[in-house]
């Protein structure tokens, strides 16, 4: 039996109050952070070896199905327009293709060729790293991917909720971790989603401040996609030059990010 699948904590759901779910939910996401605290030094390990592949040139690859995959694409697009990164230089793969963002498609993940296929596509070498992400750990989408980039010379790493799992055996770095039960039997969207989420942001942040995206503490390469992001970047300049409002968002929409107006401020 698979930690992620076996019986909940709770049970008798259907005659609970909304407060008595509320609070058993919380109760167990509470655990997620405790969980990972225990794989720092795994998730550093992954990220220390993907960071040298994106440092000469090469590409991260998420591969995932379900909740796993929709996860990997939420991290993998968010990358351009907080980093200022080329798309294309983290990459979301879901079992499914993209019609499986929204809508399940059945028997998506259980194709063990389809995933390779899916790398290929992007035309997947040696210079890039693939992260298999797999509640079960065992996804034959991801599985078989996995197993074609160590066929292939692939560096690749894997993020699992069970010990012992068939991707975590075949990754060259591995992330078990194991959250427990489900509030929900087997529901995994829920806590092992959650982990998931947390790895991922751990890993594209981490990456990003290595390869230089962040200035102190600041996103300085952003993309100025909207009012919001504009008046976030002005006041950037303005913390780090001391100019006033007006000449500092002058100088943001003239070269068009916080790192280039305050180069141009010469304050760096």
């Amino acid at each position: 039996m698979l930690t992620t699948e076996s019986s909940s904590n709770h049970d008798d759901l259907e005659q609970k109050s909304t407060l008595e779910l509320l609070q058993g939910m919380n109760q167990e996401d509470k655990t997620v952070p405790l969980a990972i605290e225990k794989e720092l030094d795994s998730i550093q390990a992954l990220i220390d070896a993907a960071y040298v592949k994106m440092l000469n040139g090469g590409r991260l690859f998420y591969l995932g199905s379900g909740t796993s995959g929709r996860l990997g694409i939420v991290d993998a697009s968010e990358c351009p327009p907080t980093y200022g990164v080329p798309q294309g230089l983290v990459v979301g793969i879901i079992a499914g293709g993209d019609p499986a963002i929204r809508v399940a498609v059945e028997n998506a993940e259980d194709d063990p060729l389809q995933g390779w296929y899916d790398l290929q596509e992007h035309s997947i070498s040696k210079r890039d790293f693939v992260i298999g992400i797999s509640a079960s750990g065992g996804a034959p989408y991801v599985l078989g991917a996995l197993e074609q980039c160590k066929v292939n010379g692939v560096a690749c790493g894997a993020i699992a909720c069970n010990t012992e799992s068939k991707i975590g055996d075949i990754a060259d770095h591995k992330i078990e971790v194991v959250v427990g039960p489900e509030y929900v039997t087997g529901s995994t969207r829920m806590k092992s989603g959650t982990a998931q989420k947390l790895i991922l942001n751990m890993i594209s942040t981490s990456l990003m401040i290595k390869l230089g995206h962040v200035q102190g503490n600041s996103m300085v390469d952003m993309q100025l996609s909207n009012k919001k992001l504009v008046i976030r970047g002005t006041r950037m300049i303005m913390e780090q030059t001391g100019l006033d409002e007006y000449t500092a968002k002058d100088l943001l929409l003239k070269h068009g990010s916080v790192r280039s107006a305050v180069a141009a401020a010469g304050r760096w």
